[in-house]
Formats: structure tokens, sequence, C-alpha cells
């Protein structure tokens, strides 16, 4: 069992991390699940600790990924109506299911957004879209990192040689 625990949590994790990028897939709760496989496996010497912070973790940064790019259109500017469209532009982009659509759809969301609130001023309705796509850089780094994070720790508990030479290395 712990064979296929293993393998299930590497496949999951790296689906995960897949999943940061693309928009459908939902990428941290799938390293999650990996790393909770991981956990169940008769060797793994991860601590339940471990397993809450990860999964508090995990709730934050996936409620911060829906939040993040309406407050950082506030941050850059922006008015209640490119909060909206930045929203709208997120919905509208992940019913898609493109990457480009997740990418892009805030930014013009935000930015028609503000042009209809205010067509005269189109510098305030770039800095919003560009505060919105800011958001989506910062948020697609931060689940990387905590995928990542996930994976390293995995691949620690699978493969002992690889966490001794990692922890003398630093």
């Amino acid at each position: 069992m712990d064979v296929i625990l293993s393998i299930l949590a590497i496949l999951l994790i790296v689906i995960g991390i897949v999943g940061c990028i693309v928009p459908i897939l939902p990428g941290v709760a799938l390293a999650y699940a990996g790393y909770l496989c991981c956990y169940f496996c008769s060797f793994s010497q991860i601590s339940t600790t471990a397993v809450w912070v990860y999964l508090l973790l995990t709730i934050v940064v996936s409620v911060a990924d829906y939040i993040l790019p309406v407050y950082m259109t506030k941050v850059a500017g922006g008015s209640k109506a490119g909060e909206r469209g930045a929203l709208a532009g997120l919905i509208v982009g992940m019913l898609l299911g493109s990457i480009v659509g997740a990418i892009l759809g805030p930014f013009f969301g935000a930015v028609i957004g503000e042009l209809i609130a205010d067509s005269s001023d189109k510098r305030r309705a770039f800095k919003s879209g560009l505060g919105s796509f800011v958001s989506f850089l910062l948020g697609t780094g931060v689940k990387i990192i905590l995928s990542f994070a996930m994976l390293i720790a995995v691949f620690g508990e699978i493969f002992p040689a690889i966490k001794d030479w990692f922890v003398n290395l630093f």
C-alpha cells in the first residue's frame, strides 16, 4: 500500500503544480492531497502539526487567489467598477477554461469596468488592470512555492537519502 500511496503522492503534487498555472485544476488542493497520501504511508514521519499547517496554508492561498485580483485592482487605484470588472473577468476567464482567459480575464475585466465607469480616464483603467495582472502573477507564484514545498517534503519522506543530502546541503 505504501508504494501506491507514494506514487499517488508524487503524481498528485506534480499535477497540482501544473494546476497552479492551469485554471481548471485546483493546484494547491491537489498538491495537499498528495501530501496527505504521503502522510498516511507507514514510513512517514510527517507530523500532524505539519499536516494542519499545510492545510491552513492551502486554504489561505486558495482563498487569496480569488480575493487578490479585486484587492490589487483597488490598490492600483481602481474604483469599485474596476474591482467588479476584475471579479467578472476572473469568473469569465475561468469559465472559458483556458490559461489565457484566467490570466487576461481579470486584467480586461478591470480595464473594461473602469472604462464603463469613466471612459475619459484610460490611464486609471490601465493601472487598474495592471494591478489585477500583478495579483495573478503574485498568486500563481505563491501557489507554486507552496506546492513545491510539499513536493520537497514528500520526496524527503519517500527518499530519505535525498532528505539527508538536502539537510546537509544547508
